[in-house]
C-alpha cells in the first residue's frame, strides 16, 4: 500500500485539473459561474470532495492496493449562459476527460525525462539519486495510468459523469431531462457494479488497452 502513496499528489492534481478544465471551457463559452465562485484555481481546497477525493480513493487503496475511482467537487455550470446550450454543454463535458488524456501523456513524457536526466542511478545503489529516480518514476508512471482511469471512468454514460452529458446532448430534451435526474445515484450504481468481477475485469481490460501505448512509450529507455 505504502508504495502507492506517491500517487496521491498526482491524483489530487489530476482531479483538480479535470474540474478546472470544465470551468475554463465554460468561461470561454460565456458562463463565468465557476470563475465568479473562485473555482478556476489549482488550489485543491475548493475542489476537494470528502467522499470522492478522500474516502473512496482511500478505501480503494486499502482494499485493493491501488486507486481505482476518484472525483473532485463538480464545477458549477449554468447552461443558461451558453449561446448554444446543448453543444456547449457537450464541449464543457468532454473538456475534463480530455485534460486527463493530456496529463497522461505529460506524465509519460516525464517518465522518459527522469530516465534521461538521472541515468547514473542503478538498482541496488543506496543513494539519494536512486531513491529520487525511483520515487519520480513511480509517481509519473502511476500518474499516467491514473489519468487514463480518470478519463475513461468519467466517460461512462451514467449521470452525473461527463459521459452522461455527452449522451444527453444527443437525446430529445424531455428524455435528456429525465436521464439527468438519475443524479448522484448513478455513482452509487457504478461503485456497486464495479464490485461484480466481470464488470471490474472488463473495465480494467479497457483501461489496459488505452494505457498500453503509453506503457510502451515509457519503457523504451529501459534496457
Amino acid at each position: 500500500m505504502f508504495e502507492q502513496l506517491p500517487l496521491f499528489p498526482v491524483l489530487l492534481f489530476s482531479v483538480v485539473v479535470h474540474e478546472v478544465a470544465h470551468g475554463l471551457v465554460a468561461l470561454k463559452l460565456g458562463d463565468p459561474t465557476a470563475r465568479d465562485l473562485g473555482r478556476l484555481t489549482l488550489n485543491p481546497i475548493p475542489h476537494i470532495d470528502l467522499l470522492g477525493s478522500i474516502i473512496v480513493p482511500g478505501l480503494s487503496l486499502l482494499s485493493t492496493g491501488t486507486v481505482f475511482i476518484a472525483w473532485a467537487k463538480p464545477i458549477p455550470v449554468n447552461p443558461a449562459n451558453f449561446s448554444q446550450p446543448r453543444r456547449d454543454d457537450l464541449l464543457v463535458s468532454i473538456a475534463g476527460p480530455f485534460s486527463n488524456i493530456v496529463l497522461a501523456m505529460v506524465c509519460s513524457l516525464l517518465v522518459l525525462a527522469v530516465q534521461i536526466l538521472l541515468p547514473f542511478s542503478t538498482p541496488g545503489q543506496e543513494s539519494v539519486g536512486w531513491e529520487l529516480k525511483s520515487f519520480l518514476i513511480t509517481m509519473f508512471f502511476g500518474g499516467a495510468y491514473l489519468n487514463v482511469v480518470l478519463a475513461l471512468f468519467n466517460l461512462i454514460p451514467v449521470p452525473p459523469l461527463d459521459g452522461s452529458h455527452v449522451v444527453a446532448s444527443f437525446l430529445p430534451q424531455s428524455l435528456a431531462t429525465h436521464y439527468r435526474r438519475v443524479g448522484f445515484f448513478g455513482i452509487i450504481a457504478i461503485i456497486l457494479m464495479m464490485q461484480v468481477p466481470a464488470v471490474s475485469k472488463g473495465f480494467q481490460s479497457i483501461i489496459g488497452l488505452f494505457f498500453e501505448p503509453l506503457r510502451v512509450l515509457m519503457m523504451t529507455l529501459r534496457g
